[in-house]
């Protein structure tokens, strides 16, 4: 959500952010529904001030046995506009925080100018591009030709039969080297950088997707039941909710939270996109990261944020580059984003494997999320969320990255320990 003085105040400065995004000047239509809504609110409170004064003077009249019929008259009718005039105001409020709701963050200074992914900079690469002496197979290449009780561990014909399209079953010892992938991430995260571990709800509330700027704008990527709770597109969602309309003491800052969480996705709009194998599932688990920090120190967070997803990359031995998204790229929420993109040899491409963005104090605004710095007045907090990783994709990326001629995959050494000592799929 944006701060409406702010807008108030550099109307020229919000519509240039905007046209960074590629969208249209919005400020004058925004402010003129405002000053609708204030003029509103001024002539009720002059109503209200009249209507005060001719009590008085009735009650006057009345004590002194006289006609206070036409005072009476004129407060009947006072109270008919007030009430169309508080209605008024309301609806021209409701109506301009609508029209914010769906405008997407301002973005930093930093991002970089372009309309789409192709403007995106590469900040840095790391780690060796594998030279095979084979030609590389893709994850469900591998995946379907190895075997369980009969059926392939990567099993996308039984999830389509179960569930339709975007749904795998995975068996054996691919479904363990994903488990064993998320509770490695979790652990790091925990262990090392310092999270906490947090279970969360798949289920949550229309505020809660609200609040984390996932409503109203992302209504058709998203499921909801029929009693009207979401499956969360990511934990992101629950974990950053959970300072929601709280005023956090400044002692408690940063909050660090991490989660192994499945997510929902109805993927509108993606037909025809990644139609072969996990790498854009209707439901997939992923390891999140979320931040609740001050305003100070929301920049460093995100740099530290960033080198924490770097790390599971790292340890996998996985090729990754990060990204600086550009404006076109940045996402509705972001202020910021980098993106961390793995090396797949199978396709022989670079995919995203994580994001990681800063929203500033975007959705602690629409969250009232604050916390009180000393004796000061509260302030808005500022919220960051990353993947630390996706656990689909980065099952992806072992598989390409460490697989064999002979279609067997080797377990990464940060993985046996939780593989019981297992050293190679196939």
């Amino acid at each position: 959500m944006h701060d409406l003085r702010a807008l108030r105040a550099d109307p020229a400065g919000f519509d240039a952010d905007l046209a960074r995004r590629g969208l249209e000047p919005v400020s004058a239509s925004i402010l003129a529904l405002d000053e609708e809504r204030r003029a509103a609110q001024t002539a009720l409170q002059e109503k209200q001030t009249r209507r005060n004064a001719l009590s008085k003077e009735i009650g006057v009249i009345r004590r002194n046995k006289g006609d206070s019929a036409a005072l009476e008259a004129e407060a009947v009718a006072l109270r008919a506009e007030m009430e169309g005039l508080d209605a008024r105001a309301q609806a021209l409020d409701v109506e301009t925080r609508d029209r914010l709701a769906v405008l997407p963050n301002r973005l930093d200074a930093s991002v970089p100018a372009g309309a789409d992914e192709t403007a995106n900079v590469v900040v840095h690469e790391r780690g060796a591009v594998r030279n095979f002496a084979f030609t590389p197979k893709q994850h469900f290449e591998l995946g379907e030709a190895m075997q369980q009780d009969g059926y392939a561990q990567m099993d996308f014909a039984t999830g389509a039969r179960l569930s339709g399209a975007r749904f795998v079953m995975l068996r054996g010892g691919i479904a363990r080297l994903e488990r064993a992938l998320g509770q490695f991430m979790l652990d790091l995260h925990v262990t090392e950088h310092g999270y906490s571990e947090t279970h969360v709800p798949v289920l949550v509330n229309e505020p809660a997707m609200y609040g984390t700027d996932k409503l109203p704008k992302f209504a058709d990527q998203s499921f909801v039941t029929t009693d009207g709770r979401w499956l969360v597109p990511t934990a992101e969602v629950p974990l950053t909710a959970s300072v929601m309309g709280e005023i956090v003491d400044a002692a408690q800052l940063p909050i660090r939270l991490s989660a192994l969480s499945l997510c929902f996705r109805s993927e509108a709009g993606a037909s025809g996109r990644d139609v072969r194998g996990m790498l854009r599932q209707h439901q997939f688990e992923k390891v999140e990261m979320v931040s609740v920090t001050t305003p100070e120190e929301s920049d460093a967070e995100h740099e530290r944020m960033t080198r924490c997803a770097e790390r599971v990359l790292e340890l996998l031995e996985i090729p990754y580059r990060r990204l600086l998204l550009c404006a076109g790229d940045t996402g509705f929420g972001a202020a910021k984003t980098y993106d961390l993109e793995a090396w797949l040899p199978g396709q022989q491409a670079w995919r995203e494997i994580s994001s990681c963005s800063n929203t500033r104090d975007f959705q602690a605004r629409r969250m009232n999320a604050r916390y009180r710095p000393g004796e000061g007045a509260p302030v808005f907090v500022h919220t960051l969320n990353g993947s630390g990783l996706a656990v689909g994709r980065t099952l992806i990326a072992v598989m390409e990255n460490w697989q064999e001629e002979d279609g067997s995959v080797t377990v990464p050494p940060a993985l046996r320990p939780y593989m019981g000592g297992v050293e190679r799929l196939g």
